[in-house]
């Protein structure tokens, strides 16, 4: 979705007598603002899909941020429904990231176009509520080892369905986390 500056200007404007008339309405004044603020107008699409509006595809960033959260619900799924014995063996094969695999976000300093969307989809469109009340700042690069992960991940999607990833396919997607040139031979 694409609006004008102007336009944003009388969203806000409006938003701003909904409330002060308190107003209610069908719309979340609180979210437009949160959508124009924050540059996430895709998100008016979602949030409002009964409104016909104009075909758009989503911003590629927030495709991928989708990706990775499904990706990472399909992990802690898995995970949770371990038995003692499978976490300890998923601890020994995945040694890095196997004892208590979590999405933990991207780098709020070089990755926060990814780490708002995050924030955006969890908190504001109410998606991927596993991971809300978390940080989504990781304090570290971690895009790269997501999209690792993640060429592991598309192959195996499509076979889940409603199952849950066996441990080894967890120790595969944990171990892609490790960068190659780190890896031990």
């Amino acid at each position: 979705m694409k609006l004008t500056d102007g336009e944003k200007l009388i969203i806000l404007m409006l938003t701003e007598l909904y409330e002060k008339l308190q107003i209610d309405g069908e719309t979340d004044p609180d979210f437009l603002r949160s959508a124009i603020f924050h540059d996430h107008l895709w998100g008016i699409r979602w949030k409002y899909s009964g409104i016909p509006f104009e075909p758009a595809e989503d911003p590629p960033v927030v495709r991928e941020v989708v990706d990775i959260l499904d990706m990472w619900s399909f992990i802690e799924f898995a995970c949770a429904k371990l038995s003692d014995e499978e976490k300890k063996r998923l601890a020994e094969v995945a040694k890095l990231f196997g004892e208590n695999p979590r999405f933990t976000g991207f780098d709020g300093n070089n990755e926060s176009e990814y780490m708002s969307a995050a924030m955006f989809l969890v908190n504001q469109l109410d998606r991927f509520q596993e991971f809300k009340g978390r940080d989504f700042n990781c304090h570290h690069p971690s895009l790269d080892a997501h999209r690792r992960m993640l060429t592991v991940f598309e192959p195996l999607r499509a076979s889940l369905a409603y199952g849950a990833l066996s441990v080894g396919q967890l120790a595969k997607l944990l171990n892609e986390r490790v960068h190659p040139s780190n890896r031990e031979a």
